[in-house]
Order: structure tokens, then C-alpha cells, then sequence
């Protein structure tokens, strides 16, 4: 019985495929952003905190600093506000919940990263190498 329930849920909602991303990672999530009668999408760049949940219920936290104040947004995955992920920089952490962040300001709070085009030009010429 709870599969049928949890079959005919995950059958409604909208199954969005995004980009693989982790915490530490720099990434961009276009938002729908309703006033009034008119639509339009706002893009909310930071660093992913946390990952966490499963299935319906996942959810993912953004961190970044506007004018000097630290703004977190929570967005769950099958949200239908959640138009675009993409993500700018691949970061190198060793934890999975980065809230140290919270704390460190300037400098200190950056997160040592790899460009995503960087990644993909390594990756795309591992290929080739493998293909000769």
C-alpha cells in the first residue's frame, strides 16, 4: 500500500534532472520569483552548505554574502519555484556540512574550488587520451 502511495506521489511531481554538485561547491540556482501578476527569474549564486533528505523530500542549502550580510536559501529539489541549477566551481572540501562557514568572514570563508570549465576540459581531454 505505501509503495502504490509513494509511486502515484513521485509520478506528480516534476522530476528536474540537475547537474551532480556537493557541498563546497559554487553554484547558480535560477528561482521563479512572483510579484504581482508578472513571472520572472532571479539567479541566486553561493556555495551549497548541506545536502540533505531523499527522494521527494531532498533539499539543498545555498550560502552567499550580500553587502556584507550572510543569506541562506533552502531549496528543495522537486520545488517548481527551482527553474536552473548550474554550477560555476567545483569545491574541495572534506566535510559534507560546511555551517564553519557561518563564522568566517573575508578571505577565510572561501572554499578552495576548480572552475567547472576547467574540470571539463581535464575530463574531455582524459577522453581523448583514452581513445587513441
Amino acid at each position: 500500500m505505501a509503495d502504490l502511495v509513494r509511486q502515484a506521489v513521485l509520478k506528480g511531481q516534476n522530476n528536474k534532472t540537475f547537474p551532480k554538485f556537493s557541498s563546497g561547491d559554487t553554484i547558480s540556482v535560477s528561482v521563479k520569483v512572483k510579484e504581482g501578476e508578472k513571472e520572472r527569474i532571479q539567479v541566486f549564486k553561493g556555495v551549497v552548505l548541506k545536502i540533505q533528505g531523499s527522494g521527494t523530500n531532498r533539499t539543498f542549502t545555498v550560502r552567499k554574502v550580500s553587502e556584507g550580510i550572510g543569506v541562506e536559501r533552502t531549496f528543495p529539489f522537486n520545488s517548481p519555484m527551482v527553474d536552473d541549477v548550474t554550477v560555476q566551481a567545483y569545491g574541495k572540501t572534506r566535510r559534507s556540512r560546511l555551517f564553519y562557514l557561518r563564522a568566517l568572514k573575508g578571505r577565510a570563508a572561501k572554499v578552495r574550488s576548480e572552475l567547472a570549465v576547467m574540470r571539463e576540459q581535464r575530463e574531455k581531454a582524459k577522453a581523448e587520451a583514452a581513445n587513441k
